[in-house]
């Protein structure tokens, strides 16, 4: 059955999360329909419709299709030009008894548009949980860095110091607003149901004898069977591709979050301050032999671009159905939507995959600072004086004489900024040469980061990781990380 259990493109034939593979593979899509066919032949024979047990029973013990019945299937395709009608004749060599009420009253969107629901429902199940997974090994690495002071960076320029923890609760910060937007996109998800080929039920109506009241429960009954709260009220032949819209944009916003995360950790690379895991035989370029290329968050960034443009052909698919519908959204919507739940599952996996192996290198970024931080703590050395007895404008032009001949030493000789040894040479400063160590802490330039930190875990990711769905899958892959 393998070979009929993957959904053959580059991204899930190597990358992609078994079950989400599985989710939208033949196997599981074909035995998809078979269940909707299952469920709407349960519904109409409990509302009197001459359904015999051994139908039902031979439907429920042939839900799952064998590589032959999918030989069938492709033979039948080619004859007939149309995949549902294929199907429903295959699924009657196996269920004799059910053959001529299997599809009973529906059109081919009865279970195409009806599974795709399913599908998209089931997937942005699997990504919330990731998200959670992801959430929680970030904010383990934010708790852990939280007063590590760093150089923060504005326009990629030198800036007030911040930490590493608090700069990874930015991080954790949209990614929580992701996870909000996905459970949205789920929990709102609606059902297609029972509604004929132009959605107004005629052929139910017609089943049932003009009883209107038997085809309300029908739509109801087939509801519930298959797992979902309501069907939407009013529907064409599909249901409207505005859902598709909505379900879209949330991973679409989730690309631009892993693009941003997978960016940083690419400019910190460079910078020598953190790098992703790197495996001790890992070749980094074929010919410069000392290189560690971030490839893991460059791939990110790539996928990432790819989800983000899927939704395009969800807005620009929905914007053309014309009417009832028109069948150009098919071939498209058959791509886009498996594609950018598969994007989305390698781009989780490859965030926790670096996540849980992010490397610092506390000494690098002390270096840094320590070139930056006298600029930075002039302020501080004019204040100082000020207190010390000094005057204000005197200080003010002796720190900015100094600063200058230091940014010379940088900028035009190539050489270390000795800014501060300038200060401690300078007779002038003698008041508050004993104080220049602790001026130039930098715990004391990184404001209430740490605490900022705390707070945000606390008050914000704890409770958002707290229901029993998101911790469940976060002790599984602990377990799984242990057993690795």
């Amino acid at each position: 059955m393998e070979a009929f259990d993957n959904y053959q493109t580059p991204l899930s034939s190597r990358y992609a999360s078994k079950e989400m593979a599985h989710l939208f593979s033949p196997a599981n899509r074909f035995y998809t329909w078979r269940t909707l066919w299952l469920n709407l032949a349960i519904a109409e024979r409990e509302l009197g419709l001459p359904i015999s047990d051994e139908a039902i029973e031979q439907m429920k013990n042939n839900l799952r299709l064998t590589p032959e019945q999918f030989e069938i299937a492709a033979q039948e395709e080619k004859k007939r030009r149309h995949d549902v009608m294929a199907h429903v004749h295959t699924f009657g060599t196996v269920a004799p008894a059910a053959a001529g009420i299997i599809h009973l009253g529906a059109t081919s969107c009865y279970v195409t548009d009806n599974a795709d629901l399913i599908f998209l429902r089931t997937g942005l199940t699997y990504l919330v949980r990731s998200l959670g997974v992801l959430i929680s090994r970030l904010s383990a690495f934010a708790q852990r860095y939280r007063d590590l002071p760093t150089l923060g960076f504005t326009h990629f320029q030198p800036a007030q110091l911040t930490t590493v923890g608090k700069r990874a609760t930015l991080w954790i910060q949209e990614l929580l607003w992701d996870l909000r937007n996905i459970q949205r996109a789920r929990d709102d998800l609606g059902f297609r149901g029972v509604k004929g080929t132009t959605g107004t039920q005629a052929s139910f109506l017609a089943l049932f004898d003009g009883d209107h009241e038997k085809v309300e429960a029908l739509d109801k009954i087939v509801t519930e069977l298959s797992g979902f709260n309501y069907a939407y009220p009013v529907t064409s032949q599909t249901y409207s591709r505005k859902v598709d819209i909505d379900v879209l944009a949330p991973l679409a916003s989730l690309g631009a979050t892993a693009h941003k995360i997978a960016t940083d950790i690419r400019l910190l690379a460079n910078l020598k301050e953190m790098e992703e895991p790197f495996e001790s035989t890992q070749i980094g370029s074929s010919a410069m032999a000392y290189k560690r290329n971030p490839m893991r968050c460059e791939r990110v960034c790539s996928l990432s671009r790819h989800l983000m443009v899927l939704h395009q052909n969800a807005l620009m698919t929905s914007s053309v159905q014309w009417f009832e519908r028109t069948l150009d959204d098919s071939a498209n919507r058959r791509i886009t939507l498996p594609e950018a739940f598969l994007t989305a599952d390698i781009i989780l996996s490859t965030l926790q995959n670096v996540s849980e192996g992010l490397v610092v290198y506390p000494k690098v970024i002390a270096r840094r600072i320590a070139q930056e931080l006298p600029f930075m703590a002039t302020e501080n050395i004019i204040m100082a004086m000020v207190k010390a007895g000094g005057d204000r404008q005197e200080a003010h032009e002796k720190v900015r004489v100094l600063s200058h001949e230091a940014a010379h030493q940088v900028k035009q000789l190539g050489l270390e900024n000795d800014l501060i040894d300038r200060v401690r040479n300078d007779p002038y400063f003698d008041p508050i040469k004993s104080q220049l160590d602790a001026l130039l802490d930098p715990a004391s330039f990184i404001g209430r980061a740490p605490e900022q930190v705390d707070a945000f875990l606390k008050d914000w990711v704890t409770p958002a990781l707290a229901t029993e769905e998101l911790q469940e899958a976060i002790t599984k892959s602990r377990k799984v990380e242990l057993s690795v």
